[in-house]
């Protein structure tokens, strides 16, 4: 969890009171928040102003600063209303290069007009770059962000993708020039003490290094590693160039809605953001950042109160979200739905129990109920679908003699694919961009590899060895917003002087009587029935020729059949590439088509 250190005289000028420490501790606590200490004493002696130091949600990027500390404090009570925040026209442009989706593809930008930035407004303003670095963008390997004085600028914005010569600038607080590659040496040295060398590696082993530059190619910043000292911003600066570079883009909206929702407050006409239109070069397409359209969320007014045993009315439970800066109204169309207003503030609303639990805290957690009225609510724990079925295919293997093994989800190449005589046709497999050795390069995407290790390392054991193992395995899927899935497997190995094929076969047999699956004879008749039948595959070059099969599976009767899974005796080449001095049958089955 997150410890904010803020001013302690200056929190309570924006709060309008001084506060007793006992009494300030109890505000954090029914906010939901909690004062991890107060210097004051320690302060007076060394003759420093006081601090507070605040634990916060990991969550709530809104409260990493005093400004949003303050903000949404005073509107849990009730003493300010949640900022309008607002969008100029776009006066500049970002344009993007393709040659940038080598690294960090994805770009935002915003500016802030007429700031009037104080000593301790600048400090809190760049020390909410430090923590977002820290925290969200994982220590800027997701986003970086960039702060320049505009001014300084000629617009429009280039972001592009250059070999590490072919950029040169001053970086911040240096007065010599050094083209990009010197600068990662520079970094790296043990004496620099600022740091920057831990964030060398994200990009050193790339061909080419992220730029920002403006229309006179003169660089702004080398992400996300350091700025340039031409564009260095100062608390006189007076119009500030925001720029976000990133290999997430929800992250990277996140990130700057944070900046320019805590800091626009310090602009001319407060709340007032200039958005930035951002251009990808290669196909002209464009979008305009920030985005400060508010989210809709749907929310049963039965399940808030059920779910805190209360009789609650729509008007009341209206008056608890806007303590948490969440804006509702009755649904015109149906009298249970609340339409909730999500601001940019709160990224950390990702679903309708989050907006229960913010209605706890704005009606008080020591104002629930605590006997009858709770006799609603289901506190009773059971396991997800996926999980029974899990111990279904468990349950059978240990019932059959087979001992359960717990391998690595992680694997090298060479283990995933060649070692199994199989190839790898990059739509599959999840990469490790940076695997620290080359056993974790891949996310596994069979449990064989996994089983066969454990077969190697055991191989001095009696004879057979009989194992198996119930684990995930990961696929690449483009069209998903993660761009991969996991996907819950079962699999079984028989190894000994003999490839005991009809051993492995009669576990499959085993397994499939406890799903309550038959087998399948007439499976090419006009109207099949439900079950499984296995079918010769030669396909699978991981087993020996002809003695490799696909396990097929009828889910109802008239239905299509699908492939399941596969079985068979794996290749001596097999065995040898993972020392094995032994014969081997294998069998493995997608474990959710049984759900």
């Amino acid at each position: 969890m997150p410890t904010v250190s803020v001013n302690k005289q200056q929190l309570f000028d924006l709060l309008g009171k001084n506060y007793a420490n006992d009494e300030f501790d109890e505000l954090c606590f029914q906010f939901g928040i909690e004062l991890d200490e107060d210097t004051t004493e320690e302060a007076l002696k060394a003759g420093e102003e006081p601090e507070l130091k605040i634990e916060i949600g990991a969550n709530r990027y809104d409260l990493l600063c005093i400004e949003g500390i303050a903000q949404s404090l005073n509107e849990y009570l009730g003493r300010s209303e949640t900022p309008k925040y607002k969008l100029t026209k776009p006066t500049t442009r970002l344009y993007v290069d393709q040659a940038t989706e080598q690294i960090r593809p994805y770009a935002a930008a915003a500016i802030l007009r007429n700031i009037s930035f104080n000593e301790k407004s600048y400090a809190s303003f760049i020390s909410l770059q430090d923590k977002l670095h820290s925290n969200l963008c994982r220590n800027r390997t997701l986003v970086a962000m960039g702060t320049h004085n505009l001014d300084a600028t000629t617009g429009p914005f280039h972001y592009r993708a250059l070999p590490p010569k072919d950029i040169k600038f001053v970086p911040l607080n240096q007065t010599k020039e050094f083209d990009a590659a010197e600068l990662m040496e520079f970094y790296k040295q043990p004496e620099q003490k600022n740091n920057l060398g831990r964030f060398v590696h994200i990009i050193e082993n790339s061909p080419v290094y992220p730029v920002i530059m403006d229309s006179s190619d003169v660089v702004c910043s080398l992400p996300p590693i350091i700025n340039s000292e031409h564009t260095k911003i100062s608390v006189d600066t007076r119009n500030v160039f925001i720029e976000i570079t990133a290999t997430d883009k929800t992250k990277a909206e996140v990130v700057l809605d944070q900046l320019v929702a805590m800091f626009s407050r310090y602009c001319g006409d407060e709340f007032t953001v200039e958005p930035v239109e951002i251009v990808s070069e290669h196909n002209g397409q464009s979008r305009i950042t920030p985005n400060f359209a508010e989210r809709k969320m749907n929310v049963s007014i039965a399940y808030i109160n059920a779910a805190l045993g209360l009789e609650q009315s729509a008007d009341e439970i209206i008056a608890c979200l806007k303590k948490l800066s969440l804006h509702a109204t009755a649904s015109s169309e149906d009298k249970d739905i609340l339409e909730v207003s999500i601001p940019i503030t709160r990224p950390d609303i990702l679903h309708p129990c989050d907006i229960m639990e913010d209605a706890a805290i704005g009606y008080g957690y020591d104002n629930l109920p605590k006997t009858e009225k709770l006799s609603n609510a289901n506190f009773i724990a059971s396991p997800l679908p996926i999980n029974k079925i899990s111990d279904i295919f468990r349950v059978a293997s240990a019932q059959a003699s087979w001992l359960e093994v717990m391998a690595l989800t992680l694997c090298s190449h060479d283990e995933n694919f060649k070692f199994l005589k199989t190839e790898d046709d990059n739509t599959k497999a999840v990469k490790l961009a940076n695997p620290k050795t080359l056993e974790y390069q891949v996310v596994r995407t069979t449990l064989l590899p996994g089983i066969l290790k454990t077969v190697k390392e055991n191989r001095k054991h009696s004879l057979p060895i009989k194992v198996f193992e119930t684990g995930d395995v990961v696929f690449k899927n483009d069209a998903l917003e993660r761009k991969a899935y996991n996907e819950r497997h079962w699999g079984a190995i028989y190894t000994g002087k003999n490839s005991g094929f009809e051993i492995i076969q009669g576990l499959l047999g085993k397994i499939m009587q406890t799903l309550r699956t038959p087998w399948v004879a007439d499976f090419g008749a006009a109207s099949p029935s439900r079950g499984y039948w296995i079918e010769q595959d030669d396909s699978l070059k991981t087993y020996f020729p002809g003695r490799g099969a696909k396990v097929m599976f009828r889910a109802k009767e008239g239905a299509e059949p699908q492939q399941v899974g596969h079985l068979g005796v794996l290749h001596p080449e097999v065995m040898n590439n993972f020392d094995i001095p032994y014969a081997a049958s294998y069998v493995e089955l997608n474990a959710e088509v049984f759900l």
